[in-house]
């Protein structure tokens, strides 16, 4: 049951939509029909924000002075009164965003900027525009550079014309050790790209980034990690394609398997992204390049198997969604890459394999991404998936593999 069916026969909504709130409590709700929830999940949000309520009535105050110290004061009140679920937290973050949308209650205040994030700030978009780094790459480079700043820089952007080729290796040699070989090359690079920026916007006169000295890491030091055919095959039987979960994860681990796809592009994969006519997919990779590639058979019935049967219906159009709610697409990579380490685990094969595709001794080696694509050559019109509508293209796909 589904959270519009749920709040028709719901004593609990009925009681708190007619209390003093219910114009509150009718807003809340409709954010919970949105997001298609659960009938027990909007029962525990609606207890929630009816707990929450009598809280600050009893205390004297208003819904208008609702804010993030309110919430987390009640919410450790109702600790001491029951057990906190994982997503009570959540809730009263969408209740405080959903009162901002209509203007109800302030909007929140924003965090001091410091000196750091100042440079950090400039530093990102640096990244974003001249090197076209994803948001989440950017952020990876922030915790090397805060410190970096710290222990060099501790004056702020006043200190940065004092940085020198001494104080960069000192810094280097204090924390190369702090973690695995391959943490001190990521923090060489995060340090090289950082000082590269400060030379190019002239906050440093010296260029100091070729001074950094580069980790020692032997290539294929280690025997390389991989899966053979007949595991693979273990893994793509290990899903339950009966559920929802099950076809969507199939169909994941497929296009990991088959096309060597990063777990990154899987999951920024739409459903515009897919030509059915042509059989082709549009792929995001790094540094915003865009490439297509054939789609095979087997991955595109993966697909329309899950598109068919187990998608929730929802407006987003992101190729894989959440089985619960709320359904929207995968906020990164980092889900697909649990997806495929869960799906290792349920077969037996323990660790972190770096990625699905088997080794080619054992099979056919399937098409990486790294390998050339060519682009199509047929019209524009042909690989515009406007062009027919996506059920229609699916269908036209499948008679198409049926005949073969």
């Amino acid at each position: 049951m589904i959270a519009e069916e749920y709040l028709r026969t719901s004593r609990l909504f009925r009681r708190l939509k007619n209390g003093p709130h219910g114009q509150l409590v009718e807003l809340y709700a409709t954010l919970l029909v949105n997001d298609e929830r659960a009938s027990h999940g909007t029962w525990r949000c609606l207890n929630l924000v009816g707990g929450l309520l009598s809280w600050i009535e009893r205390r004297g105050l208003r819904p208008t002075d609702l804010k993030e110290q309110v919430t987390e004061r009640y919410l450790k009140y109702r600790a001491g009164k029951q057990s906190l679920q994982p997503g009570d937290r959540a809730a009263l973050k969408r209740l405080l965003s959903a009162l901002r949308e209509v203007g109800m209650i302030a909007p929140a205040p924003l965090p001091p900027i410091t000196p750091e994030d100042q440079i950090f700030e400039g530093f990102s978009d640096y990244l974003r525009q001249e090197r076209g780094l994803a948001p989440r790459s950017i952020i990876s480079h922030l915790p090397v550079v805060r410190r970096f700043l710290r222990e060099v820089c501790p004056a702020g952007a006043g200190d940065l014309t004092n940085i020198s080729q001494e104080r960069v290796i000192r810094y280097i040699e204090r924390h190369a050790r702090d973690g695995s070989a391959g943490s001190g090359k990521r923090m060489c690079w995060s340090l090289r790209a950082f000082l590269r920026y400060l030379h190019h916007k002239g906050l440093t006169p010296l260029a100091l980034a070729d001074c950094i000295p580069s980790i020692r890491r032997w290539k294929l030091a280690s025997l390389p990690t991989y899966l053979s055919a007949a595991q693979v095959e273990k893994i793509l039987g290990g899903c339950d394609r009966a559920t929802a979960m099950g076809r969507r994860d199939y169909a994941i681990l497929m296009m990991l398997a088959k096309l060597g796809l990063r777990a990154g592009e899987v999951a920024s994969l739409t459903l515009d992204d897919i030509d059915w006519r042509s059989g082709e997919m549009l792929i995001r990779a790094k540094g915003r390049q865009r490439a297509r590639m054939p789609m095979p058979r087997d991955v595109g019935a993966a697909v329309v198997a899950y598109l068919r049967d187990r998608r929730p219906t929802t407006s987003c159009r992101r190729l894989f969604l959440r089985t619960l709610a709320p359904h929207v697409g995968f906020a990164s990579g980092c889900a697909i890459t649990m997806i495929a380490k869960a799906a290792l685990e349920r077969v037996g094969i323990r660790g972190y394999a770096p990625t699905m595709a088997p080794r080619s001794s054992d099979t056919a080696s399937p098409p990486s991404f790294s390998d050339p694509v060519r682009p199509c050559q047929r019209s524009a019109s042909c690989c515009d998936t406007r062009a027919m509508t996506p059920r229609a293209s699916m269908q036209r796909w499948m008679s198409r593999d049926s005949a073969h």
